[in-house]
């Protein structure tokens, strides 16, 4: 059965989110239509007999970082090579748009294909959830739209990619969200921001996250305060086990380990 890849397109996305969704992830429409914005040349779908069997996005940070992500295939259309010609596609595209290097999160089964394709292993972060507790916090506002070239300054060295795109993309969804979606800003004393903090809703939890800080206090005063704004209820955050800042906040809230995955 020969496999067709094109372009994704936004009447394509009832076909991700019935792929998700069976797979149990946590995305919801508003994340096809944030990857299809960013990327609208970087998303594809993969075809048999006119039937849409795949999904995989992407996401350039500048040019010198590009994602791979919701690399997705229904169970009775696996094993049919439908997820390695989207892969390769997608790893096509993002070359053809000169970025220096790719990124992904793998489980640890997804973590050895992605090896044998010369993938290196970055960083082990653990996904977190639990009900997410009325937590006391101080120094956080809500960001606005003066707040968001400061803040994006501080990301780029920070991060060490440009993801300005992205996160003013999701500054604008919070904007127009009816409190489901949130940014948060932390100024020192002096009124420099030292660390800002999103949230977004999810079809099976909230999830927070990016959060970004210059010091430990700005980074905990972020935590607490996005943690606070989906207070009584489900949670999901990805804590990096090389931040021993963040594992001992997830402990702090009693957000229990779901599972691992590899970046």
């Amino acid at each position: 059965m020969p496999i067709a890849i094109r372009v994704m397109t936004h009447s394509d996305i009832p076909f991700g989110v019935r792929f998700q969704e069976a797979a149990g992830w946590n995305q919801t429409r508003v994340d096809w239509e944030r990857f299809l914005n960013l990327e609208p040349g970087g998303c594809f779908v993969a075809e048999i007999d006119g039937e849409v069997v795949g999904t995989i996005a992407t996401c350039r940070l500048g040019d010198r970082c590009g994602w791979l992500s919701m690399l997705l295939v229904p169970p009775e259309r696996r094993r049919l090579g439908i997820g390695s010609a989207l892969f390769q596609r997608a790893v096509a595209y993002l070359e053809e748009q000169g970025v220096q290097s790719f990124k992904l999160d793998a489980t640890p089964v997804g973590r050895t294909v992605y090896l044998q394709v010369g993938f290196q292993d970055e960083f082990t972060l653990q996904r977190r959830e639990g009900i997410a507790p009325d937590a006391r916090w101080r120094g956080v506002t809500r960001m606005t739209a003066e707040d968001l070239d400061p803040a994006l300054e501080l990301d780029r060295p920070l991060y060490g990619a440009d993801r300005d795109r992205l996160l003013v993309r999701l500054f604008e969804e919070a904007e127009r969200s009816d409190g489901s979606a949130y940014c948060g800003i932390y100024r020192d004393r002096h009124g420099r921001v030292e660390g800002y903090a999103m949230g977004r809703s999810g079809r099976r939890a909230a999830f927070i996250g990016p959060i970004l800080a210059r010091t430990e206090e700005a980074g905990l005063e972020l935590f607490r305060w996005a943690v606070s704004r989906v207070a009584g209820k489900p949670v999901f955050v990805d804590v990096p086990l090389l931040n021993p800042t963040a594992v001992a906040l997830a402990d702090e809230v009693g957000f229990a380990i779901q599972r691992d995955f590899i970046r």
